[in-house]
């Protein structure tokens, strides 16, 4: 009979890759001595690799067409993704009405990170990448960051490094695999595969590539602008928590209260606020009781929307931009290209609220609802909006504990760093994370639950639980597990 996979049991306390991710959240220097290797290298490629980014007019895109009736952008042929028109309708929504464009990509991407055990230790393939959208250059992104038309060679060009070790896994150790989505706000129905394969083979890093330790990247997350949001989705699927006392409970260097409690939060044995089948119940029952009707539309069409001098923009110049930009990059499979991209207007806020119930870390979730979504409602941060876009929304439309991020004082602000979003297809898209620690009262609210992070790992393993904002969050709590004054982020240099 055949062994099942590592996805198709649950692993029980103190099993070996429980452990063996412990032991590499606490390696913090890697195949090499600290992190000046890191840096080095990272400091060579984005000097060494070229790359140029231009604002265009919509009309001069190459390779994409405008359909003469609909005005919809797509790809002459026929990939990648399409610019569309939205219409949607949800009854009982603070705004329940409303028409948008959105980036409609069918196909189902990679997206991979390869781990291999040295000294004992595990450690993650990254890559040094270049988006035409990313706000700085260079971003730290997963082994394999594909769509299918990428890696199928749609545009003709250089094949995807390290492709088939995800394509094909036998004789590998699947460690996580599974469907998660993307922004709900501006893809429709988007799904990524995320992955994390573990080799056996001897994989030597090509330029563009560096081996890190768990506990290096973790150090990384408080870095501005650094791990992409690809990376940040494939880390949160890790298999972060345990059934049992979890392996980094006893481990000195946690060192205060709070970061024990996130150590127990990964618990299972530790228990939580509400039983996990009670959360997939919420979750269940806000889809089951929520319609979200949504119908394409003509892109030229769009009530409140306009074009001029080359971009579609809403008519208060709020909320986001469709624009075009001409691409040159040495290091990617073409060496040039040009394509539309969403250009949002102002900096996101994206901040989990939590609080310690009985030394367990609870996190308050948002059971959230976005057009794009393929089940209707996943959870989200507590807190998830662009701040200055509020003005022009009804007041009912506030977020609720949006105040208690914003006015938080610096001691109860647990994590805060600017991180980008996809680079691939937002121009400059920067979203604020936070997570502030508050004792606040959610009673009368029915979209919010409080949970622990072994409950969002397990939640993790399914598809269409988590939003990609709260992914990006719950592997900066992760981050936190072993983080204290004596071991500080590792500040770029």
């Amino acid at each position: 009979m055949r062994a099942p996979s590592a996805l198709s049991v649950r692993r029980p306390a103190g099993t070996r890759l429980t452990s063996e991710i412990a032991r590499s959240v606490l390696a913090r220097d890697g195949l090499e001595e600290g992190m000046e290797r890191f840096w080095a290298w990272f400091a060579e490629r984005s000097e060494r690799v070229a790359h140029r980014t231009e604002r265009i007019p919509l009309d001069a895109l190459d390779g994409w067409r405008r359909a003469e009736c609909t005005g919809n952008i797509a790809h002459h042929t026929g990939k990648f993704f399409t610019i569309e028109g939205l219409n949607v309708h949800i009854p009982g929504a603070p705004v329940p009405r409303w028409s948008q464009p959105i980036l409609n990509q069918p196909e189902v991407g990679i997206l991979g990170i390869l781990v291999k055990e040295f000294d004992g230790v595990l450690h993650c393939l990254m890559q040094a990448k270049f988006e035409p959208g990313n706000c700085n250059g260079l971003q730290l992104s997963p082994t394999v960051q594909a769509t299918r038309s990428n890696y199928m060679r749609v545009h003709r060009g250089k094949a995807v490094p390290y492709l088939d070790y995800f394509r094909n896994t036998s004789g590998n150790r699947v460690v996580a695999d599974v469907l998660q989505s993307e922004q709900g706000a501006w893809f429709y129905h988007k799904r990524n595969r995320n992955m994390i394969v573990e080799v056996r083979d001897e994989v030597p890093p090509a330029d563009d590539f560096h081996w890190l330790t768990f506990g290096q990247l973790h150090q990384l997350l408080g870095v501005a602008n650094l791990v992409n949001m690809d990376a940040r989705t494939v880390l949160a699927c890790l298999p972060f928590a345990a059934s049992g006392p979890h392996p980094l409970a006893d481990v000195p260097a946690v060192a205060d209260d709070f970061h024990r409690s996130v150590v127990r939060s990964c618990s299972a044995a530790e228990g939580s606020l509400h039983p996990t089948v009670d959360i997939v119940s919420w979750i269940t029952g806000i889809r089951a009781q929520t319609d979200v009707h949504t119908r394409t539309a003509p892109l030229n069409r769009l009530p409140h929307w306009y074009q001029k001098d080359g971009v579609i923009s809403h008519e208060s110049g709020l909320f986001f931009d469709v624009m075009a930009v001409d691409v040159a990059a040495g290091s990617r499979e073409v060496a040039g290209w040009s394509q539309p991209m969403i250009e949002p207007r102002g900096q996101g806020v994206a901040a989990f609220v939590v609080r310690r119930i009985d030394g367990v870390l609870h996190v308050l979730a948002h059971a959230r609802v976005e057009p794009g979504y393929v089940d209707v409602v996943e959870i989200a941060p507590t807190v998830q909006c662009t701040p200055q876009s509020r003005r022009v929304l009804p007041p009912e439309a506030r977020p609720p504990f949006l105040d208690t991020v914003l006015q938080a004082p610096r001691e109860q602000i647990r994590y805060a760093v600017s991180l980008s979003e996809e680079g691939g297809r937002f121009f400059h898209a920067v979203n604020r994370y936070v997570i502030v620690e508050a004792d606040i009262d959610v009673e009368g609210s029915p979209d919010y639950r409080w949970v622990t992070l072994h409950q969002l790992a397990e939640l993790l393993r399914h598809s269409h639980y988590l939003n990609v904002q709260a992914r990006t969050l719950v592997a900066c709590l992760h981050s936190l597990s072993l983080r204290s004054p004596s071991a500080p982020v590792a500040a770029r240099p």
